[in-house]
């Protein structure tokens, strides 16, 4: 399964995965596809704005490549626990 791939079958999951796979995914991919975390941190009141951001910033540093690889992988965990 390539980036693209994994991109398309998160979408297909039967159930969605909890909060923290989500923030895990959501991280992974922005840095698999844009790099490092930019731009300001959002306000108190943007609860999950913040948490994006913040799940994001954890992976700075990240490669690219490395980003997606992990990407993929998580995705292939959620696909295998799916059914």
């Amino acid at each position: 399964m390539d980036f693209g791939e994994a991109q398309t079958r998160v979408k297909d999951l039967k159930k969605s995965p909890g909060n923290d796979k989500l923030l895990e995914l959501y991280a992974l991919y922005k840095q698999g596809s844009t790099g490092d975390v930019s731009g300001k941190r959002p306000g108190m009141l943007d609860i999950k704005g913040r948490a994006k951001y913040d799940a994001w910033a954890k992976q700075k540093g990240t490669s690219q490549d490395d980003a997606k690889t992990a990407y993929v992988a998580l995705v292939e965990r959620l696909v295998a626990q799916d059914g």
